[in-house]
């Protein structure tokens, strides 16, 4: 009797679920329905990556002179402007004394003048030339290397006031303080060749040499200054430009995957990647960027050559999410 009263309750409660839905039958269970996302998946290579980094910095002069007498007094002539091209000078000696005194030295060493008349000539030429050396740097300022005016600060007639009448900078070569991140301290030596381009002359490429290397590093920004040369023969490069400076570190063989690959977590300075699992699901894993060129990233850590990576769409992803792939990166 039991077993009857349990069919019959069974029948009633299915009689009532169809009466309660017109002629669609109703269970108790629901049916639960995944969501698939659809992406596309770029494969891990392998790939030789220049480690290329540019920086900022801006042209200098290889040398600043001030131009300046040692005494005061009223300026004579302006022999010179800014913008002129300057060139090493020479100071002469007293051409009277010194032809004198050659001539002394000549007899003396065929035994034709005594030593003590000898020395007097030598002596009052040693004084003369001295006098005449001082007048020279006190009333003919010459430049002291080949470069160009920058500055000009006085005219014709006035009197000297302890500024330097001219400033001359030599711009043959010029030359670049970038300052490189201690991380790759050990990877730059002199001698290093490097690209340099300025804003201010497009289309132009410069080679610059690395010349110095500072022994310290700045503990506030973590890099050190690295001295740049080039040797600027057409004298293009002018002080005060803005340049950037391609700096090579060498090639790494690495894994490489497209940057779109790559999530920033939301709030920290994490990147993750989400691998493509044989079940179709997706798992982030975290990874090390290295260089980015190009659309690509350098990976230097958290992936393996051939994983398969979510490309486009991998921005609304979860782990553990399934997905479908509409379209390969290969």
């Amino acid at each position: 009797m039991k077993r009857i009263y349990k069919t019959l309750a069974i029948i009633g409660a299915t009689a009532a679920l169809v009466s309660c839905g017109g002629n669609k039958t109703k269970t108790a269970e629901t049916e639960t329905v995944d969501e698939v996302n659809r992406i596309s998946v770029a494969e891990a290579v392998m790939q030789d990556v220049p480690q290329s980094e540019v920086y900022s910095s801006t042209v200098e002069a290889f040398a600043v002179n001030n131009i300046a007498p040692q005494t005061g007094g009223r300026i004579d002539n302006i022999k010179v402007d800014v913008g002129d091209f300057v060139s090493k000078g020479q100071i002469l000696a007293l051409q009277n004394d010194s032809t004198e005194l050659g001539r002394l030295n000549s007899l003396y060493r065929q035994g034709g003048v005594s030593k003590s008349d000898y020395d007097a000539a030598e002596m009052a030429y040693n004084v003369s030339k001295r006098a005449y050396d001082n007048l020279l740097e006190n009333t003919l300022l010459r430049s002291p290397l080949n470069g160009v005016v920058s500055a000009r600060n006085y005219d014709k007639g006035d009197m000297y006031s302890g500024q330097p009448i001219y400033v001359v900078e030599q711009i043959t070569p010029v030359k670049l303080l970038v300052g490189i991140s201690e991380t790759d301290y050990t990877k730059v030596k002199k001698g290093d060749k490097v690209k340099i381009t300025a804003d201010a002359l497009p289309g132009q490429e410069f080679t610059g040499t690395v010349n110095k290397i500072y022994p310290t590093i700045d503990p506030k920004t973590h890099t050190f200054t690295t001295e740049i040369i080039v040797p600027n023969g057409d004298k293009a490069l002018r002080p005060g430009m803005f340049a950037r400076v391609s700096v090579e570190f060498g090639v790494n063989h690495s894994v490489v995957i497209p940057d779109v690959a790559v999530v920033k977590q939301q709030g920290s300075s994490v990147r993750i990647v989400y691998v493509v699992q044989p079940d179709s699901t997706v798992k982030s894993t975290v990874v090390t960027l290295g260089r980015h060129f190009g659309t690509s990233y350098e990976i230097l850590n958290g992936l393996n050559e051939g994983d398969q990576v979510a490309a486009k769409g991998s921005t609304s992803l979860r782990d553990g999410d399934k997905v479908e792939v509409i379209s390969s990166n290969d």
